[in-house]
């Protein structure tokens, strides 16, 4: 099989266009005009963390900080708990449950990817899972499966 990649970039617009056998098999548009960033990965530094809310702010650069709920949050407890002698697979099925407020403090950094756009005076939903699609499989370092399509048959 014969593939082929076009690059076509203008000033406003750019387009990527895959070729497979000289048959169109997938185009891509971006305009300079769309800021579209969900899916996007940051290096975040947690600004607050709320226990109350079972969340944090997280500053991924920018204007609002994005929202962190605990669910969306890695659970291995912080380097220095008191659990942190215990090998996380001896913890129990506890650690995904650990409050926020062990897991994550001021000034922090982490990997975090988008999950919702900003809207309003709201700032971006975001994850530390993160996950990188490609054309069959969704690689997720932070997980603990492999994501196949359904595309494939055998």
């Amino acid at each position: 099989m014969r593939k082929q990649i076009i690059v076509n970039s203008s000033q406003n617009l750019v387009r990527v266009a895959l070729l497979e056998n000289g048959v169109l098999a997938e185009l891509h548009l971006e305009r300079s005009t769309d800021e579209a960033v969900a899916g996007n990965i940051y290096k975040g530094r947690v600004l607050r963390v709320l226990p109350g809310m079972q969340a944090a702010f997280v500053d991924i650069g920018l204007d609002k900080a994005g929202f962190l709920h605990a669910s969306d949050v890695l659970g291995a407890p912080r380097d220095d708990d008191e659990d942190a002698d215990v090998a996380p697979e001896d913890r129990g099925p506890q650690t995904d449950h650990q409050p926020i407020e062990k897991r994550l403090r001021k000034g922090d950094e982490l990997i975090v990817q988008m999950a919702k756009e900003p809207m309003g005076s709201k700032g971006a939903r975001i994850t530390a899972y993160v996950s990188l699609p490609g054309k069959y499989v969704v690689f997720t370092p932070t997980g603990r499966h492999v994501g196949i399509s359904r595309r494939i048959g055998d």
